[in-house]
Order: structure tokens, then C-alpha cells, then sequence
């Protein structure tokens, strides 16, 4: 007889997956990706090898899976700051403001997320975000030209413009190795330098802070 899953069987091993990504997770907040190889993350959670391929086709499935995880949810913060705005401009400064503080307050799982070094199969995940993220600011840009806050421009180039200035300029202060550039400013100096040079790259005028 072919052996069928219950639903007892499938919530244990929902259950077992689920820890696999949670403790990944930690593992890669407190030291990036390359503190979570497969045997780290089996002992953590109690299992062995095996069972970890048995919810994933190797690491970088896991890993991407973890990405996901983690990619889902600042983007989900940054859309509901979003939608708290009414103007453009107010709506931009939240995409900057949101992506940015989040990133400094998690500069590990920041760091990981945007730029450290990885399986290409998480970095197929990265442009898929990144991506995601120049649609809500493409969406932003088209309001603004149409309500008359920003002046017309290529919206699609604008927008990629400004999620790739917003990460290559948190780089320094995310990075692992200090950067004497930035450590000598405070976060929130950083944070609003980026939103200035964003609001000019638009030709936005500052709305309220």
C-alpha cells in the first residue's frame, strides 16, 4: 500500500520546516550566510542532515527560501509606510526613510539581504525584490508627475536609480568591516542625506519630516 500523509504528518513536518527557517534565520541575522551551513542549522534544531534535505533540495533552496522570509517582510513594512502617506513626495520619503532605518537597526540581516556574497539562487531572489521595490517607487514617481510635485522624467530609470542609491549608500554603514566614511556620521545624518539626494534626483521639494 502507497504510504498517504495525514494531516498529523504534514503539521509535524510543517512544523520541522518551519524551525529550519527560523533558526536559519537567526543564524544569518547574527552572523550573514555563511554562519548557516546545513550542519549548523540541523544541530541548532536537534535534526540531522538528512531531514534538512528531506523540506529542501540542498542549502541554496534553503537559503533562498530564508531570503524570501526575510525579503517579504521589509517589503511589507515599506508598503504599509507607504500607504499611510497621501502626497508623493511624503510617500517617497517613506520608501527612504522605512528601507533605510530598518536597515541600520538590522544591519546584519541588512547586510546579508543586499549585499553579501552568495548562491546564485539567492541572488535570482534579490532581483526579484529589487524589482518589487522599483514597481512601488515607479507607482510613486507616476503619481507625483501627474499631481504636479515632481517634473516629468523617465520614471522606470528614476526609480531603479534611486532603490539602487538608497542600498549602495547604506553600504558603508552595514558593512561588517568598518568604513571610517560613515562611521564618523550618525544614522540618522546618513539617513537623511539619503533622502536629500533622493529628493533632488526627482526634483521633489522636502515635505514635512
Amino acid at each position: 500500500m502507497a504510504y498517504r500523509a495525514t494531516d498529523k504528518t504534514r503539521a509535524a513536518q510543517a512544523q520541522r520546516r518551519e524551525l529550519l527557517l527560523a533558526t536559519s534565520e537567526k543564524l544569518i541575522a547574527a552572523g550573514g550566510f555563511a554562519a548557516a551551513p546545513v550542519k549548523v542549522i540541523a544541530d541548532a534544531c536537534g535534526m540531522s542532515v538528512g531531514s534538512v534535505y528531506s523540506h529542501f533540495a540542498g542549502r541554496a533552496d534553503l537559503l533562498a527560501a530564508v531570503f524570501r522570509r526575510g525579503a517579504d517582510q521589509e517589503l511589507a513594512e515599506v508598503r504599509k509606510a507607504v500607504e499611510a502617506c497621501e502626497s508623493a513626495t511624503d510617500r517617497l520619503q517613506a520608501v527612504v526613510r522605512t528601507f533605510a532605518w530598518r536597515a541600520i537597526r538590522g544591519r546584519q540581516m541588512a547586510w546579508s539581504l543586499l549585499f553579501e556574497p552568495v548562491d546564485p539562487r539567492v541572488d535570482e531572489e534579490r532581483l526579484i525584490y529589487r524589482r518589487s521595490y522599483v514597481e512601488v517607487t515607479t507607482a510613486i514617481l507616476h503619481d507625483g508627475i501627474a499631481a504636479g510635485e515632481f517634473p516629468a522624467q523617465h520614471v522606470d530609470i528614476a526609480a531603479a536609480a534611486l532603490i539602487g542609491a538608497i542600498s549602495e549608500s547604506l553600504a558603508g554603514r552595514l558593512s561588517p568591516v568598518p568604513v571610517e566614511a560613515t562611521e564618523s556620521s550618525s544614522d540618522a545624518d546618513i539617513v537623511d542625506a539619503i533622502l536629500e539626494l533622493c529628493l533632488r534626483a526627482v526634483g521633489a521639494e522636502p515635505a514635512s519630516r
